[in-house]
């Protein structure tokens, strides 16, 4: 989840480490002239090469990078590693890059609502990587904040921290993969885990607001895990349902700044409408009145 992509194309700005704050000196200060804005999802993610990894924003369906997922596939690119709480459902999100066999190892905190998800994994044909919420979470954030690794007391006792946890099977149902055992050490009378932050070749995210700078807004829970996707990925792409000129972004509201963020993709109306719900319920009618 460390390697490095490929040069940058001309004129993008990215961080020569995976921090994307120059320590000592305060934030990297952008050409005010630059312009993020690629017009077409399948421009922006062209460059997405075989092999890359990818931090994808997004919970449950809430939030997801749908656009730029598309286009993903549509480009043909495939033995990808993936960063995101879950793996979408079977028939959109990341289900679609799932369902084309585009994806080699997912690292994820839950996969409950993807039936192909757990037929690959049980197959032997996908390798994933299960890791409790928050530390996912905090490993994606340590990564982008340029922190190697940390310290938590979550999977202490367990495969988390021991090691043994299938993280691939093979076709007879054994285990091919285990997780590895991980270093544990006592602070203040408790034992804690180490676990690595993480780094991804590209970042996919979505935002209700953006910038031509790439400044992000997120809405309500849509916030989820994208600021996080977009700190952490080498070099992150925003799909933006209201694209803004730069300045009329409030500085308080803006919740990513665009220093990790180097191209940003307007979507149409009809593109930004287009959410589905992973699981809709509803009440029952008795006596005319709802329950």
């Amino acid at each position: 989840m460390d390697a490095t992509p490929g040069p940058f194309p001309t004129g993008e700005q990215s961080p020569p480490h995976p921090c994307h704050v120059l320590t000592g000196r305060g934030p990297l200060t952008l050409n005010p002239a630059v312009d993020k804005v690629i017009q077409h999802a399948a421009d922006a993610i062209g460059d997405i090469p075989s092999g890359s990894t990818i931090a994808v924003g997004g919970f449950g369906l809430c939030g997801i990078p749908s656009v730029l997922i598309a286009a993903l596939l549509d480009s043909g690119a495939d033995d990808l590693e993936v960063v995101s709480n879950n793996c979408g459902v079977d028939d959109w999100g990341l289900g679609l890059l799932l369902n084309a066999k585009r994806i080699r190892r997912m690292v994820s905190s839950y996969v409950g609502e993807n039936r192909e998800f757990a037929r690959q994994y049980l197959a032997g044909e996908l390798e994933v990587e299960l890791t409790p919420q928050g530390t996912l979470a905090e490993r994606m954030r340590a990564g982008g904040s340029g922190i190697a690794a940390f310290f938590t007391r979550t999977g202490v006792g367990t495969q988390v921290a021991t090691g043994g946890l299938p993280w691939r099977y093979d076709a007879q149902g054994g285990v091919a993969v285990a997780s590895p055992a991980k270093e544990t050490r006592e602070f203040r009378g408790h034992d804690y885990v180490l676990e690595e932050g993480i780094v991804a070749d590209f970042g996919l995210v979505r935002a209700w607001k953006g910038d031509r700078h790439g400044n992000l807004v997120f809405r309500d829970s849509a916030r989820n895990f994208n600021p996080l996707a977009a700190m952490c990925g080498r070099l992150t792409i925003a799909e933006v349902e209201v694209l803004v000129e730069p300045g009329e972004l409030d500085p308080n509201e803006v919740h990513t700044p665009g220093v990790f963020v180097q191209r940003v993709v307007p979507l149409t109306a009809e593109q930004a409408a287009e959410k589905r719900i992973e699981k809709r319920t509803t009440t029952s009618t008795i006596g005319g009145g709802a329950q």
